[in-house]
């Protein structure tokens, strides 16, 4: 599009003029797709406006049209921040969506030809990627046309966002000093007029040095208030006031006062002196604080920390303490004995090159996790001894929190457990023997089985389900075996579905799925419970393949837990398989080991039903039976 705004300018002219990039904009803009149209086209009232407006270095901006269509200058386009340039002609209510009613109601205003001021109008504006409150002085004036009439509204923006919130932070200082100092006894005024060797203060102040209220309003001699400084601390207090006087320097003195009735008071007191031409001290205004309970609170705190690091020094265990982002600062003594090393050496970061190195990643990490989260802190790892040696260390830390929740410091300790963990290791390698002796005798008989059925070919059928019932005993012991913090268990160990998918292995399909499906609630198993439940799951999956669902390629089985109370409820599901019919009578030996296990060892109840899709069982356990902790509660209770 030709660039026509200035249509009669010297090609230098027009280079000049558009060294402005919001002029340069306006020539470049494709106004023949805009509801404008193309500028040769516009009143030249119009065109005269927004060359008036381009030139000014005051934030302004035309809204023309009914559809407010935005033409504005460079100081604007810096006012609108993030959204210049894409703004620019844009309709008004489009580019500023956040403030439209506000807008709508302006341009309306416009055209019919008003003209108005806004002062600090408080606008929620988003200029630079989020919204903002700002406030500015608003200047509207219509665009007045050839005909007479207004083609639109134009705005001067002078933004006072700055000068607001200045003052209200000013309002806020000025409330807050006057609620501290009228609503605080532990704060006092004082104003001295050294020329005439007069002190007024406020009420606080007057009481803290037993000088009348009234007295203290109207002014007395310095003497008088110097009355109530305790007689050993009055010279150091002249020998400040001297200090800056002399050099000009702030004054600052901590001291004591004492009342009429004997009660000793500690003050800080803190001034400035104000010199005159001359280089006199005319004036020396201050404040005293009552530090009293500060100071008690102090030597209760350092008393405290002595009592402390006398328990902390005499433990037998290693203790550390650290700031809210984890630096060490604190050890006690026996910390430095186990290691060996020097006082503060090991402060900060320095206690990692105590870790073992394959150590410390794993601490490193768990620490930085509980000091992002709050966590506490525990991890097994080794030290190094002053020895030379590694030694395995328990290390715990706890947060000290504020009332609102808040980090104040870290407290841990390093708890030597080498002798207890290599005999843990040693104990493993027991369990760990013992348990293969008891699989090796699980095979053992197994082989006599069959050994023994090779020449009763009658009973090969039996001594086939007594091997697999041993298996299952095998599985079941195996899945229980006592584990320890150094053995590597794998995940779900000691839960029913875990113990079920174990068990039941030899029954997925060729494709590697899971025929028999747990879903619902899980629950916790000891060993005295994985017995009866691996013959109860053996006997069920073997009736499934031989009769059931897992009699065909296309069935399956699911097995649904339900904690209710003190019960725990499994249901049994066959699908896919064949429709089944209830026996006249239940006499096998099968039938007879799952009532065993289940109303016998267990104490629980079984219903079979025989439904048209597959047999469905219902058990219910006591929760008693299945977990040692919560069997041994109930013998507890029923021997109470």
């Amino acid at each position: 599009m030709p660039r026509s705004l200035f249509p009669l300018a010297a090609p230098e002219v027009r280079a000049e003029l558009e060294r402005d990039p919001t002029v340069k904009l306006l020539n470049d803009y494709d106004w023949s797709s805009n509801p404008l149209g193309p500028i040769p086209d516009w009143p030249e009232s119009l065109k005269g406006a927004v060359r008036l407006m381009m030139v000014a270095s005051t934030p302004m901006v035309m809204m023309v049209g009914p559809q407010a269509i935005l033409i504005y200058n460079d100081a604007y386009g810096v006012f609108a921040g993030q959204r210049h340039p894409e703004i620019f002609g844009m309709p008004a209510l489009e580019a500023w969506p956040e403030i439209a009613d506000f807008n709508r109601q302006n341009v309306e205003r416009g055209l019919t030809g008003e003209s108005w001021t806004l002062n600090d109008q408080e606008l929620l504006l988003n200029r630079h990627g989020a919204p903002e409150t700002s406030w500015m002085d608003l200047h509207y004036s219509p665009i007045m046309g050839d005909d007479g009439y207004s083609m639109g509204t134009l705005c001067i923006v002078h933004e006072t966002t700055a000068r607001i919130l200045a003052e209200k932070a000013l309002a806020r200082s000025e409330e807050r000093l006057t609620l501290a100092l009228s609503s605080s006894a532990l704060v006092g005024t004082w104003d001295w007029d050294t020329i005439n060797n007069i002190v007024t203060a406020d009420d606080q102040f007057a009481n803290l040095y037993n000088v009348d209220s009234q007295i203290a309003g109207l002014g007395a001699p310095i003497e008088q208030y110097l009355l109530a400084v305790e007689h050993e601390d009055l010279p150091r207090v002249n020998d400040d006031l001297q200090r800056s006087f002399s050099t000009g320097a702030d004054f600052r003195s901590e001291y004591r006062v004492v009342a009429p009735d004997g009660t000793r008071r500690w003050v800080v007191a803190s001034g400035r002196p104000r010199f005159n031409a001359e280089g006199q001290v005319y004036r020396f205004p201050g404040v005293a604080i009552d530090i009293t309970e500060q100071r008690r609170a102090a030597e209760a705190l350092a008393k405290s920390e002595l009592e402390f690091r006398t328990l902390a020094d005499t433990m037998p265990q290693m203790i550390w303490a650290t700031q809210p982002d984890g630096y060490h600062d604190y050890y006690n003594a026996r910390w430095y004995e186990f290691t060996g090393m020097q006082p503060g050496t090991t402060d900060g970061e320095g206690w990692n090159d105590m870790f073992h190195p394959d150590d410390q990643e794993e601490a490193w990490k768990r620490w930085r996790h509980s000091l992002e989260t709050g966590e506490p802190y525990q991890i097994e790892y080794r030290l190094r001894h002053h020895s030379g040696e590694y030694r395995w260390t328990l290390g715990r830390a706890l947060p000290i929190v504020d009332n609102n929740g808040r980090i104040l410091r870290w407290i841990g300790t390093c708890t030597d457990i080498h002798e207890s963990r290599k005999a843990a290791e040693e104990r493993e390698l027991v369990a760990q023997e013992l348990s293969h002796r008891i699989k090796n005798i699980f095979a053992v008989l197994t082989g006599i089985v069959s050994l023994s059925a090779r020449g009763r070919p009658d009973i090969k059928p039996f001594a086939d389900q007594l091997r697999q019932r041993i298996f299952a005993l095998g599985e079941a012991h195996d899945f229980v075996r006592p584990q320890t913090y150094l053995s590597e268990s794998s995940k779900g160990q000691g839960t029913l579905s875990a113990l079920v998918a174990r068990l039941l292995r030899p029954y997925e399909g060729e494709d590697g799925s899971s025929r028999i499906r747990y879903a619902g609630d899980d629950t916790i198993i000891d060993d005295a419970a994985a017995t009866p439940l691996a013959l109860l799951f053996h006997e069920l999956a073997t009736n499934a393949a031989k009769y059931g669902a897992l009699q065909g390629p296309d069935g399956w089985v699911d097995l649904t837990g339900r904690r209710e109370g003190d019960d725990f409820h499994l249901t049994w599901k066959e699908r896919g398989g064949p429709s089944t019919s209830a026996p006249a009578q239940l006499f096998g030996f099968g039938s007879r080991l799952i009532e065993l296990s289940v109303t016998g060892q267990m104490r629980g109840q079984i219903e079979r039903l025989w439904e048209d899709d597959g047999l469905k069982v219902e058990l219910t356990l006591p929760l008693a039976s299945l977990m040692r902790s919560s069997r041994l509660q109930v013998e507890k209770t029923e021997d109470a």
